[in-house]
Parts: structure tokens; C-alpha cells; sequence
């Protein structure tokens, strides 16, 4: 692999934690039910998907403890301590109906902690915002566990504007900034920018992290009407689909062109990136690991971002 230049770290929220500006998702790493690990691909697979990332400068790794059931966890820890280099980890607290009380918290995350190798992490995260768990008392029992050293920074996932406002306040009451938001976004979901939830990121300074900013590999072009993809992905994209976002992969294609032959996957996690927001693609090889590397390094201009979000709109409203 080509080496790529130092990617230029930001900071994670107002936070005193430094990451670069794209990350990678681990999701896929151990989970069979959706993604099939163990049938096309392993661990060897895998670790050499962390090991490009950090060859590519992208040391920033998001996983969680129902990924995989946990294996998702113990290949991250696993693959850091065999690596020897530093990493910024964020991994996430499902909130159950049965995880009721402050200790269901601790609890998942000293588990969480034992799965990782690690004493302390730097990004704890609560996956879904639920009703029968008070954001209120979720976000006072994690700054319980800042002020114990077990986590350095605290963000949510899957929050609207009005649940990220009150986990914000509530954690402002401790003195602990929220440090992340963390839901869909990529150019074919852009709920983000129309509900007011990234202008609102921006004012708080709230990082907002992108899962999916690929869309599932749609914006990579490799699934067209005639190739769509395999398995239970094929009940999530349907050929209609496929067809209407086949004119803003076409832009994604000649606008790589312009950069030297980027991929259109590339110009998406760019695009991505010229948001401000912090993209976490998966790579479940090293291969992908690389073309999601090849995003950095480069940037897209004013013109080519308006020109991605007109095709982007046109697409999403046909």
C-alpha cells in the first residue's frame, strides 16, 4: 500500500482527545447475523483491515458491545496490543429494557473494558436513545465514570436534536462537554443537515461521526440494477433504488476523475469530511481499507460539493 500523509488531527468534541478526520467502523468484524463473518472472510481479514488503517494513518476504531456479541471488542483489543501503536477507541452501551439503574451502566461498561484489554476508553457512547431510560440519569452515570478514569469522553448515538440538547445539558451540569453524536449520514441520508441537527453539532461543538456514509456501498458503485449486491442486503436495496442513485454515482465518478482518478466511494467519505463531520466507513479487508484511506489527503472544492448536493437532493426527492 502506497503510504498516505499524515492526516491532520482534529478534536473529538471539546475534548482534549485528538483523531483524525475519518475513522473505521468494526461493525462487520465478528458479526455473523449480518455482515457473515466467518463465510467470505476472518479474522486474518479483519486484522489486516486494522492494520491498513493504520498504516493509513487512521487510528481511530468504532465498535460496540453487540457487535458480534462482543467479538467485535476482542479482535479490536486484540489486534491494538499485538500492534503496539496507539489508538483512540469508541465503543457503545446498548440500553436494554432489563438495564435499568446506574449499575446496568457500569456493569456493561467494566465488561466492555474487559473485552477491549483496556482500563479506561476514550469514547463511550450510548447506541439508541429509549424511552424507558432517562437521558438525564444515563448521561450522570457516565460522567460518574469520567470522574472514576473509566471513560475519557462521552458521546450518544441515534439522537435526535432534541435528545442530543438535553444529554448536552445534562452533561454540562458535571462539567463533561458532549464529545459525539454519531448517526446515518452520507449523501443519500441527509437528515442530519434538514432537521438542524448538524448546525446544531456545530454550535455546541458536538462532533457529528457518520455510520454508513457509504449507504451500504451504494455510493461505491459497485451495485447497479443488473449487479445488485448478495444476501440480506439485497432486502434493503431495491432495483428501483439501484436505479435512481445510478446518476449521482455518475457524478461521483467524473468528479474523481478531476482528482486524479479517484473511486466514487472516495469522493463520498470526502464529501463527507468537507461537512465537517467525521465519517466512519467499514472495512472488512484490507482492500477496502485502503480505498476508504484513499479519501484523505485531498479535499473537494466549494463547487464540486454544491454540484454533489444538487444531484444528491434531485436523487433523494425522485
Amino acid at each position: 500500500m502506497t503510504q498516505q500523509p499524515q492526516p491532520e488531527l482534529i478534536p473529538l468534541g471539546r475534548t482534549d482527545i485528538s483523531i483524525p478526520p475519518m475513522g473505521t467502523g468494526a461493525w462487520a468484524w465478528g458479526d455473523r447475523l449480518f455482515w457473515g463473518y466467518g463465510s467470505g472472510y476472518g479474522e486474518g481479514d479483519v486484522e489486516a483491515a486494522f492494520q491498513a488503517s493504520l498504516e493509513a494513518r487512521i487510528n481511530f476504531f468504532d465498535t460496540a458491545e453487540v457487535y458480534g456479541f462482543g467479538r467485535s471488542e476482542r479482535l479490536l483489543g486484540r489486534f491494538i496490543r499485538a500492534a503496539g501503536q496507539p489508538a483512540v477507541v469508541a465503543t457503545k452501551f446498548m440500553p436494554l429494557p432489563w438495564r435499568l439503574g446506574r449499575g446496568s451502566v457500569l456493569r456493561a461498561l467494566r465488561k466492555s473494558l474487559a473485552r477491549l484489554g483496556m482500563e479506561r476508553v476514550d469514547l463511550y457512547q450510548v447506541h439508541f436513545p429509549r424511552p424507558w431510560a432517562s437521558i438525564e440519569v444515563l448521561m450522570d452515570t457516565l460522567a460518574d465514570a469520567v470522574e472514576a478514569g473509566l471513560v475519557r469522553a462521552v458521546g450518544v448515538s441515534n439522537y435526535n436534536l432534541e435528545q442530543m440538547q438535553r444529554a448536552h445539558e445534562a452533561l454540562a451540569q458535571r462539567g463533561v462537554p458532549l464529545a459525539s453524536n454519531q448517526v446515518e449520514y452520507s449523501l443519500l441520508r441527509r437528515q442530519p443537515e434538514r432537521t438542524g441537527l448538524l448546525a446544531a453539532c456545530r454550535e455546541l461543538g458536538v462532533t457529528l461521526i457518520a455510520y454508513c456514509p457509504l449507504a451500504q456501498g451504494l455510493l461505491t458503485g459497485k451495485y447497479t440494477p443488473d449487479n445488485p449486491p448478495r444476501g440480506w442486503m439485497r432486502r434493503f436495496m431495491r432495483r428501483a433504488e439501484l436505479a435512481q442513485v445510478q446518476p449521482l454515482v455518475s457524478q461521483l465518478r467524473e468528479t474523481g476523475e478531476a482528482h486524479g482518478g479517484k473511486a466514487p466511494g472516495q469522493v463520498a467519505l470526502n464529501w463527507v469530511m468537507c461537512k465537517g463531520v467525521v465519517p466512519i466507513p467499514g472495512a472488512k479487508n484490507a482492500r477496502q481499507a485502503e480505498q476508504n484511506a484513499g479519501a484523505l489527503g485531498w479535499r473537494l472544492s466549494d463547487g464540486e460539493v454544491a454540484a454533489l448536493d444538487a444531484i444528491s437532493n434531485a436523487v433523494q426527492q425522485s
